[in-house]
């Protein structure tokens, strides 16, 4: 019993995204939606600018919290409605903020009980142990993986918080620039009288950070590569 209420905060994060990718409200933040009430935002956030920001961060701090499937929509119109500056650093804070909400939710759950765990996982465990900020940095800076599930598998990992914290804001840091240009890219488009439309993937301010998102992809296969050259 003790076990299944340790499991509990993190049963209610993950409720909650279930609950709201089901309402639809993601729907409003796709670049249509944002493109189609630029006006309308663009005044609030000149109206209400620390309001504004707050909600930009508590929004994005749940979606990531919870492990919606919605953060980089939200990232994306941030980069859209703020700028590249102002939408990495307010980004940066609530994946942060959401990435330690969701790993303590979780190393409460896998905390629990008394029994040793199976050797195979002690097994696992002990690999990571070995090296772990070697590990840890490159499950964070590789977007191969969701990002929810890498916070889980730190946790059950037993990463540290400091580790975890430091790993999480500089490989955020990498992606966000990225995917908050695509964002930018997009109000420049819509700024050059530009609507949404096939031909702006050919725009360099929306093509080059997708090329850079793709590139961080093929992290992994150059890893493999190159320990391959070395055996």
């Amino acid at each position: 019993m003790s076990r299944l209420r340790a499991f509990v905060p993190l049963l209610i994060l993950i409720a909650i995204g279930v609950a709201v990718g089901a309402s639809g409200m993601l729907q409003h933040l796709a670049p249509n939606r944002i493109v189609a009430e630029q006006a309308n935002w663009s005044h609030q956030i000149a109206t209400h600018p620390a309001l504004a920001y707050i909600v930009y961060v508590v929004v994005l701090t749940l979606s990531i919290a919870t492990a919606m499937p919605g953060p980089l929509l939200i990232i994306i119109a941030g980069g859209l409605l703020f700028g590249m500056g102002t939408a990495i650093g307010l980004s940066l804070v609530g994946e942060v903020l959401g990435s330690l909400l969701l790993f303590y939710a979780a190393r409460h759950a896998f905390s629990a009980g008394k029994r040793p765990p199976p050797k195979f996982v002690e097994r696992v465990r002990q690999g990571y142990q070995a090296n772990p900020i070697s590990y840890t940095l490159f499950l964070r800076f590789v977007p191969l993986f969701p990002f929810g599930g890498i916070t889980v598998a730190l946790a059950w990992l037993r990463c540290p918080v400091w580790l975890f914290t430091a790993a999480t804001a500089l490989g955020g840091v990498v992606m966000l620039v990225f995917e908050t240009a695509i964002g930018a890219g997009l109000a420049q488009s819509i700024a050059e009288g530009k609507g949404l439309s096939p031909d702006l993937i050919l725009q360099p301010h929306i093509w080059l950070p997708l090329a850079g998102l793709g590139l961080l992809a093929l992290v992994p296969v150059l890893v493999q590569r190159f320990r391959s050259s070395e055996d």
